[in-house]
């Protein structure tokens, strides 16, 4: 496979020739990601042994250190659009970039304190293990894989998309062939290693990319004797927008989308499925809140650095014809900010590894989503639903493993299909439907003691269609994507008023059940109040 890849990237180099004026850094990129995934590869053929046992495939055997799943939890979480995205919009528009980091990170703490410990306690493999302890087990779960499976398709689109039009961009290779090198490796890895090769792809994957990002910001403050002062001023200097680029308004027009778009990045953390799994791979409630203490850690420090970085980049590429094409915009787009900035003061050498390091993030984004999705079907649909429970572990994994490879291929087909899209509204989609349906239904099951099938049932699929509706309806794919004049729903971002009407509606249908019996109902809040907290009945 490895030997495939390295023909592949050494026979398409055009692309990034014309971007960074030099192969030497196309043949080190190929170098450090064949490197990448061979070891990855390695650590699947041999993972692969362990997951014919359950609680390998979907858990790693719960046997994953506090440090280790933090840093994992940081590789699954920091994608390809953290990275370049959001360094691409500080360099785009300086301050108004951090609004994005700043949400991305500030539902960490909600995780770390109200989410991480409870989940060990009740959970085993899937997040809807929780929710099924107080709830009935088909209804619940049918929205929890649906859930689950609309947020991991929809974030898997965009990062299929990403992925071919960045390593078309970085390598050279025709899109359609990018999507299905990522593809495939994803479908290996997953179908084969499970949550242990996973697990491990986003060990090293983390890893790289804190460094490299670390060395990136460490060159751009040692070119202003490692003073913020000093760079902020120059940045002001160069960007056309001058001052302004210290302040906020840019990118978000008014109130309503500001604090719709903090929902939606605070909320949608602590429901989505890919990471929420994650916290079941360790062996206790402690390392759980040491997963997430790490992770918040790791991705904080990570968001500090996008932010050096992009205030870089308008230093040293804003001006520079070599990164410009002849209209004065850059290279690839804004989001090649982080990339053109590595080759400026790092050269082509340095270029390479930062190339390689944003191919490996992409893999261990998509991998970690396409195991969620697979044990949403497998485990959720096809045990709880469709046998009612009554299956063997051969038969639940066998289907886990061949969705895994159905749900590898519809992204890749997807990821071709919506190649000239705007796909960007996709993630926050992603995260809106994971903040209005997922979350709360999640928090009410362990917060909440009057919560009844029910209102969680239809609630949140209210939420669900609510979050849909308006984002067809709004300025994104109204206006953009249909070419209608005028968008029925104002706002780009729905969270504000989806997220408030899946609470306010699984709360009111709760309170209205009538076909409920409230004794058992406490009863059995009780005891999985006592669970969250002990560990045990």
């Amino acid at each position: 496979m490895t030997f495939v890849i390295f023909l592949l990237l050494y026979f398409f180099p055009t692309t990034t020739t014309a971007i960074t004026h030099d192969k030497n850094s196309n043949y080190f990129a190929a170098i450090i990601f064949l490197l990448f995934v061979f070891v990855t590869l390695l650590i699947t053929y041999f993972a692969s042994k362990k997951t014919n046992i359950k609680e390998n495939y979907y858990a790693a055997g719960g046997k994953i250190s506090g440090f280790q799943n933090g840093l994992a939890i940081a590789g699954d979480y920091m994608s390809a659009a953290s990275f370049l995205g959001i360094s691409g919009l500080v360099f785009l528009s300086g301050f108004d970039g951090l609004i994005y980091s700043i949400g991305f990170l500030v539902g960490w703490p909600i995780i770390l304190f109200l989410i991480s410990e409870r989940l060990r306690n009740l959970g085993k493999f899937t997040f809807a293990d929780v929710t099924a302890i107080r709830l009935e087990q088909s209804k619940i779960r049918i929205l929890s894989s649906t859930g689950t499976l609309v947020t991991i398709i929809l974030y898997l689109i965009a990062q299929m998309v990403g992925a071919g039009s960045l390593i078309q961009i970085l390598f050279g290779l025709p899109y359609d062939l990018a999507v299905w090198l990522v593809g495939i490796l994803m479908i290996i890895y997953v179908g084969f290693g499970g949550m242990i090769a996973t697990t491990w792809v986003q060990i090293i994957k983390a890893f790289l990319l804190i460094f490299g990002a670390s060395i990136l910001a460490f060159l751009v403050f040692k070119e202003f004797s490692f003073s913020l002062s000093n760079l902020l001023n120059e940045a002001v200097k160069v960007h056309e927008s001058k001052e302004e680029i210290l302040f906020p308004g840019k990118l978000i027009s008014d109130p309503i989308s500001a604090i719709s778009l903090g929902i939606a990045l605070i909320f949608g953390t602590a429901g989505l499925p890919h990471i929420l799994m994650r916290f079941f791979t360790v062996p206790d409630a402690k390392s759980a809140r040491i997963s997430a203490f790490y992770a918040t850690s790791f991705i904080g420090y990570f968001y500090i650095l996008t932010f050096v970085i992009g205030f870089g980049a308008i230093v040293f590429l804003s001006q520079n014809n070599l990164y410009l094409d002849e209209t004065g915009n850059l290279l690839g787009s804004n989001n090649m900010a982080a990339i053109h900035l590595s080759h400026s003061i790092g050269g082509d050498i340095f270029l390479g590894f930062i190339s390689a390091v944003a191919f490996a993030t992409i893999l261990a984004v998509v991998s970690g989503l396409t195991l969620a999705g697979a044990s949403a079907i497998g485990r959720d649909f096809y045990v709880y639903v469709m046998k009612k429970g009554n299956t063997n572990d051969n038969k639940e994994l066998l289907v886990s493993k061949f969705s895994s490879v159905i749900i590898g291929l519809l992204a890749i087909f997807l990821g071709i299909f919506f190649e000239e899209q705007n796909v960007a509204f996709m993630v926050g989609l992603a995260f809106a439907v994971a903040a209005s349906t997922n979350f709360p239904i999640l928090f009410l099951t362990i917060t909440w003691k009057s919560l009844t099938t029910n209102g969680a049932f239809y609630g949140g699929l209210i939420g669900l269609i609510t979050t849909i509706t308006l984002v067809v309806l709004g300025p994104t794919i109204w206006v953009e994507v249909l070419g209608f004049e005028k968008a029925i729903f104002p706002y780009k971002y729905p969270a504000l008023f989806t997220v408030t009407v899946s609470f306010l509606s699984i709360i009111l249908i709760s309170l209205s059940d009538k076909n409920v019996n409230r004794i058992e109902n406490l009863e059995k809040f009780n005891k999985l109040t006592k669970r969250a907290y002990l560990g045990k009945d």
